[in-house]
């Protein structure tokens, strides 16, 4: 199958070409998001269609580097956020939603599922070319992937309210930022346009 040029939302979510990225729902980060209900129903509502296309799905998780190997400038930044990730239990970064057996999980080290991780080399050799991407947090490691994977060269489309922030106005100014470049909808019309 060749890339194609695809003009419109049906065309560039058709799930043969299609993955879903759930980003970090891990407890830690879902009992801290500004609206947690609606957070939960809208990306388990886009991951049941996203299933009943049988698209390919990806989980990814914060896995910190042991703090020798991490570098000190990520060591700065993570300084600047609202919790102590080394201070956390270990079942805090146990992910909230359940992965169904053929799903993948992707240990990662940072804001974009590109590095570090075979992520760019299984979309390739699955030929997708297409990358729904929903979770938390919009304004870091939503916004990351999604910038990077359009430099690569994939579709990208951002769920809307299956993605969210312990910051709302974060969360907002983000989705702003990224409806200049990417499809940026919300479940309700990505469901629609999958089926």
């Amino acid at each position: 199958m060749e890339k194609g040029f695809y003009s419109d939302i049906k065309e560039i979510l058709n799930p043969q070409h299609t993955a879903l990225i759930i980003w970090d729902v891990q407890k830690m980060l879902v009992d801290n998001v500004y609206n947690k209900d609606e957070f939960l129903s809208k990306i388990n509502e886009l991951l049941a269609a996203a299933r009943s296309k049988n698209m390919r799905v990806f989980f990814t998780k914060i896995t910190p580097l042991p703090p020798d190997f991490e570098s000190p400038a990520r060591k700065y930044s993570s300084s600047k956020m609202k919790f102590n990730m080394s201070q956390l239990p270990k079942e805090a970064f146990d992910l909230a939603i359940k992965p169904e057996d053929r799903e993948i999980v992707l240990n990662k080290n940072t804001a974009s599922i590109f590095i570090g991780t075979n992520f760019e080399l299984m979309m390739r050799n699955a030929r997708l070319e297409t990358i729904i991407i929903a979770g938390i947090a919009t304004e870091i490691g939503v916004e990351s992937t999604a910038r990077d994977a359009s430099n690569r060269g994939f579709y990208v489309v951002v769920d809307s309210d299956a993605s969210s922030s312990a910051d709302r106005a974060a969360h907002e100014r983000s989705l702003a930022n990224m409806k200049k470049l990417f499809d940026v909808l919300s479940t309700d019309e990505i469901v629609k346009a999958l089926s």
